[in-house]
C-alpha cells in the first residue's frame, strides 16, 4: 500500500466565496466560485478521490473503511472519519454563527459537534472577523439583540493579520470577514447554526436562521484566546516548524521547508499534509511523490520516518 494517498479536493460554491482558490492554488472548476476546497473528507456531501497509486479512483470513505487501522489507534474509537480539513475563501462576510458540541450534536443533529481552528494564510488589509463577543451577555440579552436587531453591537471583532491562527471551541460565535483566505481544521460535522446574515437574499429569499438552537449552544462571553499561534517558530535544521493549535479533537502544526524535513508518523495517528505554497517531494524508504501548493496528502498512521524536500510550507495535522 501506498504511503502517500494525494486527495482530489471537493468544492462548494457558496453565495460569499470567491475565486482565490482558483487563482491562486490553479484549482480548475466550472462553478461560480469555490468558497470552500475540502482538502480532507470522508463524508456524504463531500468525498475526496484517490488520484495515485494503486488506490487511485477509488472514494477516501472506501478506502478508510477497508483500512481502518491507516487512522492510528486515537482514530479507530471513531465511528465515521474524524476530521474535516478545508481552504476557505471568503470574497463576502460569512454568517454569524455558531456550532454544538458533541453531546448537543448526538441529540438533536445525529452527529458530532463542531469544534474548529483557523490559521490565516492571507488577507486583505484591514481585515477582520467575529470571535465571541466583546462583553458578557445573559441568555435574555442575546435574545434581546437579536430580535431588536442590536446583535453586532456586542460581537468581538478582530482585525486578523497573515499567521494568525483562532481557536474555535463549540459554542464559539464567530464569522469569517471578507477578504480573508484561511485553512480551517475541525471536527467531521457540518452542524451549523447561523445567527445573523446581513439580511442577504438567496434566490430572493433571506437565508434561514436558527436562532432557537443557537440560544441553546452559544457561550455569550468574550472569547479567552486571541489570534496568537501555540507557540513560537522553531528551527529544526533547515526547516522551521511551529505548533499553532491542540485541543482534545486535533492538533495543527505548520513547517516551513527550506531543504529536507523528517517526520515521525507514530502509531496513534495519521497525518494529513496540506501543501500551502512552493512545491517538493515527500519520500519513504524507495517511495517518492511530487507536491506543490494546494495539494493533500494523508499519510497512514505507523508509517515511520519519512522526508520533506524542496521549499515548500506545508499544515501538518493529526488527532
Amino acid at each position: 500500500m501506498n504511503t502517500f494517498i494525494k486527495l482530489e479536493p471537493v468544492f462548494k460554491e457558496i453565495v460569499w466565496g470567491g475565486n482565490r482558490l482558483k487563482n491562486d492554488y490553479g484549482f480548475k472548476s466550472d462553478l461560480n466560485n469555490i468558497a470552500e476546497a475540502w482538502m480532507l473528507c470522508a463524508r456524504n456531501d463531500g468525498d475526496n478521490i484517490i488520484v495515485n497509486g494503486e488506490n487511485a479512483g477509488q472514494s477516501f470513505t472506501e478506502f478508510i473503511k477497508a483500512n481502518k487501522s491507516l487512522l492510528g489507534s486515537k482514530g479507530q474509537s471513531y465511528e465515521e472519519f474524524p476530521l474535516l480539513i478545508k481552504f476557505i475563501d471568503a470574497k463576502a462576510d460569512l454568517s454569524v454563527q455558531v456550532h454544538p458540541d458533541d453531546e448537543y450534536a448526538k441529540m438533536h443533529e445525529n452527529s458530532y459537534g463542531k469544534t474548529e481552528a483557523w490559521y490565516i494564510l492571507d488577507c486583505d488589509e484591514g481585515a477582520e472577523l467575529i470571535y465571541g463577543f466583546n462583553k458578557e451577555l445573559t441568555p435574555d440579552e442575546f435574545r434581546k439583540s437579536i430580535e431588536d436587531n442590536t446583535f453586532l453591537d456586542y460581537v468581538n471583532k478582530v482585525k486578523v493579520k497573515k499567521g494568525d491562527v483562532f481557536f474555535i471551541s463549540a459554542g464559539t460565535l464567530h464569522a469569517i470577514g471578507s477578504g480573508i483566505l484561511l485553512a480551517e481544521v475541525q471536527q467531521n460535522c457540518n452542524t451549523t447554526y447561523r445567527v445573523y446574515d446581513y439580511n442577504r437574499l438567496v434566490d430572493g429569499k433571506p437565508r434561514e436562521l436558527h436562532v432557537e438552537k443557537a440560544l441553546d449552544v452559544t457561550n455569550t462571553v468574550p472569547p479567552v484566546r486571541n489570534g496568537d499561534p501555540d507557540s513560537a517558530p522553531v528551527l529544526k535544521g533547515t526547516a522551521t516548524e511551529q505548533a499553532l493549535c491542540s485541543c482534545e479533537f486535533f492538533k495543527m502544526d505548520s513547517v516551513d521547508v527550506k531543504d529536507t524535513y523528517t517526520l515521525n508518523v507514530d502509531n496513534e495517528s495519521f497525518v494529513s499534509i496540506l501543501v500551502l505554497n512552493g512545491e517538493g517531494t515527500l519520500n519513504k524508504d524507495n517511495e517518492a511523490i511530487t507536491c506543490k501548493a494546494g495539494d493533500s496528502i494523508f499519510v497512514p498512521a505507523s508509517s515511520g520516518e519519512i522526508t520533506l524536500k524542496g521549499e515548500f510550507k506545508v499544515l501538518l495535522s493529526t488527532l
